[in-house]
């Protein structure tokens, strides 16, 4: 039977010379001696047992019994209750867990994917996919901070490039993406933007999961990525393995240059016939 021990945390050693070489000693009544004195006490320190004696163990951080490693009187430390949980403690309360799944939750003992739903509040990073999730029931989910300066709150970068970034300044926010002249190549002035602008198919609608059924303007992924593909992410009818529908997006933005060029060239005829 494997019974794991007190751990010394103290900065001082154990054993200072030849007079205190003996750190600990184990007796037949299996109680244990530390060399500054210190005995556990049979009714608190049998091996196996749920704790040590605070008082016994003055400035000694310990492990009790697959427990705690912390103060177990005033309930704060690192937690282990049992079902392949740990939780971090703080003034007699919970703050913090990793669950079975492998999940961080932060100021919840919700998943991540329950923080999704309204009337819940925390901060979870999921152990078995690529999400995090902040949440804050009545309020923001989440903030991004950025003191005394203008620049950067958030950066994007794939592999070690930077392809965007969020950006502030003392009364704006700007949703930047790659467009430096120093990254491109081939540039053209002359392509033709108002016949391809003419095939486009701008339409009212609503979105199914909206219950009051407010129309919106916008387009169909699928009827834009063949006249502007950079606009759109993800394939029309994709599904994933198990048949549930990956569905399409458009980033709408991208969409811009082919309008301002539009109004250009527009611009230019109405020029020649006034003339």
């Amino acid at each position: 039977m494997t019974t794991k021990v007190p751990v010394e945390l103290s900065s001082t050693p154990g054993i200072v010379d030849g007079s205190n070489a003996t750190a600990i000693t184990i007796g037949s009544d299996e109680l244990v001696t530390f060399s500054t004195g210190i005995t556990s006490t049979a009714a608190a320190n049998t091996l196996g047992a749920t704790s040590f004696s605070e008082a016994d163990l003055t400035n000694v951080g310990t492990i009790y019994a697959d427990q705690y490693l912390g103060d177990a009187d005033t309930d704060s430390g690192i937690v282990l209750p049992g079902s392949d949980i740990m939780t971090f403690h703080t003034a007699n309360s919970e703050r913090m867990r990793i669950d079975s799944s492998g999940n961080l939750l932060v100021g919840t003992t919700q998943t991540p994917l329950t923080l999704l739903s309204d009337g819940h509040s925390g901060f979870g990073v999921s152990g078995a996919d690529d999400y995090i999730v902040s949440s804050r029931f009545n309020g923001a989910s989440g903030y991004f901070k950025r003191e005394n300066s203008n620049g950067s709150v958030l950066e994007f970068l794939r592999d070690a490039s930077n392809v965007g970034s969020i950006t502030v300044t003392t009364t704006a926010t700007a949703f930047n993406t790659s467009s430096d002249y120093r990254l491109k190549e081939n540039v053209d002035y002359t392509w033709d933007a108002t016949t391809r602008l003419k095939q486009l198919k701008p339409a009212r609608f609503n979105f199914k999961s909206d219950e009051t059924n407010t129309l919106v303007d916008g387009f169909l992924a699928h009827e834009v990525s063949s006249i502007v593909p950079e606009a759109i992410t993800g394939e029309k009818d994709a599904v994933d393995s198990e048949g549930n529908p990956e569905y399409q997006g458009i980033d709408q933005s991208k969409l811009v240059p082919l309008l301002v060029k539009t109004i250009q060239e527009l611009e230019a005829r109405i020029t020649t016939l006034e003339g």
